[in-house]
């Protein structure tokens, strides 16, 4: 064992690397183009706008699969339980041995590579290697998902790894080792696996069947959302690793056809409307009554823009000249003086120094106006990540307050997400959250931006989340909805998921779930509470320096009327004044 991992830990001499890299291009321009290499990629590095913010969540932390991740020498750890997968492996051949697997493998270097997107500095010997230890471990990881009849009852396949893992997931490694596998730098291709299977049943069928179980139940224990059997047979084929796999079980296929006929039925009403719009031009151009109110159009266009032009000047020179002055004198120093000597004088009188505070940001001074944006550009700008802004949308605690109910949808996909205008009510999927969750999320998300060039539907989707869960508090309530079931701690461990998602990479618009969005959008804005809410807080709780300055002077009165009073004793000249009317 020990000889295995010096052997691998051993760094070969850069001439021989620079020696492989040409004999592999050499080899690469030698041979055909067939439909295996005109594959486009399907295994990325993530994006560095994803990984940057939480690489944990994309680096894998206890097993390498795949040749990204494979030179780092803290993962070296679990290569002996790949040894023990061939083995195993090895064992239940009948008429083979594992070389012959490997052998097998190298017959399909140029495919594999063509799934990379990387440049793989491997030989062809050390590619099929790796493929056929990765694949092993990997089938015995998958087994644990397996069931099997017996008797009337379903049991599952008890995997002879079950010192590493369990699928109660008791063991410690057993979570970390399914979140590296299901990261996107961290796949390898599943038609691998189906030539190790083929080569272990000696049967393409069965080979498929069982990987499909194996593929199936994986997905129904690792995705958050319930996966809806397909009435048609899932061709394995049709999927390029684990990670593929899982996005088509939350992305159907049908979807994906709706998205594509409605990019083609939009473009092929854009090639319409210019040719109606080419053939109203052609006809508005040979009649002459039109072309003499297209005249008439023209002319008068060009004299209101130049009315226009006229009335720009002379705003501008307006504001450039008596009100620009007017500014000035407002803003000089003796002016301030003056207005600020009413609160200086306030401010001595016992009480009235509360509020001196408050009164004195009416005026703020020209030093803290200049000071404060550089400092902020300064220093929050370096140290402070870019904030991550959400969509615009009110939480669902708000939503609940304001009269909309919430509803899961049992049985429907993330397209399916609604909100009826009539009833008021947002309908969402229902979700699983548990440690595995955010791992699968964000690697999904990374995926969906690497591959698909239409819409990022579920990127949209997590951002919805995110803009409709900000507390606990929003988690407690999906969850007594039946929207969320939480198996984290608490409820503010489920918040921080979303809280903690990236946005997507580009600009991303997805016609159904934007809908929905400007649909919620319309009906909170709509509704009188808001618009109160909205009311106190532009009139009377925005104007709160105005009303301050109001009642400063009124308070400046009386005490001026206070002080009058008191030098000549208004209350005897008052009595005095009553008294000759009286008389």
């Amino acid at each position: 064992m020990s000889t295995l991992k010096s052997k691998s830990i051993s760094s070969e001499d850069p001439e021989i690397h620079q020696d492989q890299w040409v004999i592999q291009i050499k080899k690469s321009l030698k041979e055909d183009l067939d439909e295996d290499t005109e594959m486009p990629a399907s295994i990325f590095n993530v994006p560095k706008t994803l990984m940057s913010s939480n690489p944990e969540f994309f680096t894998p932390q206890e097993v390498a699969l795949g040749p990204y991740h494979h030179h780092r020498p803290e993962l070296y750890e679990m290569e002996r339980y790949k040894v023990l997968a061939a083995k195993l492996i090895q064992n239940q051949l009948q008429d083979s041995k594992f070389e012959d697997v490997v052998e097998d493998l190298s017959k399909h270097e140029s495919r594999i590579r063509a799934y990379y997107h990387k440049y793989l500095d491997f030989n062809s010997n050390r590619l099929a290697w790796m493929m056929a230890l990765d694949a092993s471990f990997l089938l015995e990881l998958l087994q644990v998902f397996v069931l099997k009849e017996a008797g009337k009852e379903l049991t599952r396949v008890s995997s002879r790894m079950s010192n590493l893992l369990d699928f109660a997931g008791m063991k410690s490694a057993h979570n970390a080792v399914l979140r590296d596998m299901v990261m996107l730098e961290n796949q390898i291709p599943l038609f691998v696996l189906q030539k190790v299977l083929e080569i272990r049943y000696s049967s393409e069928e069965a080979a498929d069947e069982i990987l499909l179980s194996m593929l199936m139940g994986m997905c129904k224990n690792l995705l958050p959302f319930k996966v809806i059997p397909e009435t048609s047979k899932i061709e394995v084929d049709r999927y390029s690793h684990l990670l593929d796999f899982m996005y088509h079980r939350i992305m159907p296929q049908a979807v994906e056809d709706s998205l594509k006929t409605t990019e083609i039925e939009e473009q092929e009403k854009g090639v319409k409307d210019e040719e109606q719009l080419e053939a109203a031009e052609l006809l508005d151009s040979s009649n002459p009554v039109s072309q003499a109110l297209d005249q008439i159009k023209n002319l008068s266009t060009k004299l209101l823009n130049g009315l226009l032009t006229v009335l720009k000047k002379l705003f501008t020179n307006f504001l450039k000249g008596p009100l620009k002055k007017i500014s000035k004198i407002l803003l000089l120093g003796p002016v301030k003086i003056f207005l600020k000597l009413p609160l200086l004088l306030l401010s001595k009188i016992p009480g009235i120094s509360l509020i001196a505070k408050p009164l004195e940001s009416l005026f703020p001074s020209q030093s803290k106006e200049s000071v404060k944006p550089e400092e902020e550009s300064s220093s929050d700008t370096i140290t402070k990540p870019p904030l991550v802004e959400e969509i615009a949308i009110p939480s669902v605690s708000e939503l609940s307050k304001s009269g909309a109910l919430l509803e899961p949808l049992k049985d429907g996909t993330i397209l399916d997400i609604d909100f009826d205008m009539k009833t008021f009510t947002l309908r969402l999927p229902v979700i699983n959250l548990d440690v595995n969750s955010e791992v699968v999320l964000r690697n999904l998300v990374a995926y969906e931006a690497s591959v698909v060039s239409g819409p990022l539907v579920f990127t949209r989707y997590c951002e919805l989340m995110t803009g409709i869960i900000d507390t606990e508090d929003d988690v407690k309530l999906l969850r007594e909805k039946g929207i969320i079931v939480n198996r984290l701690k608490k409820d503010a461990e489920a918040a921080d998921i979303w809280n903690g998602m990236s946005k997507s990479i580009k600009l991303n618009k997805v016609e159904k779930l934007d809908k929905v969005i400007q649909n919620v959008n319309e009906y909170y804005a709509n509704r009188w509470k808001i618009k109160a809410a909205k009311y106190l807080h532009n009139y009377v709780f925005g104007s709160w320096k105005c009303l301050t300055l109001l009642a400063a002077i009124f308070l400046l009165l009386m005490t001026a009327l206070q002080s009058i009073c008191s030098v000549y004793n208004c209350s005897r000249l008052l009595h005095l004044d009553y008294l000759e009317t009286t008389n």
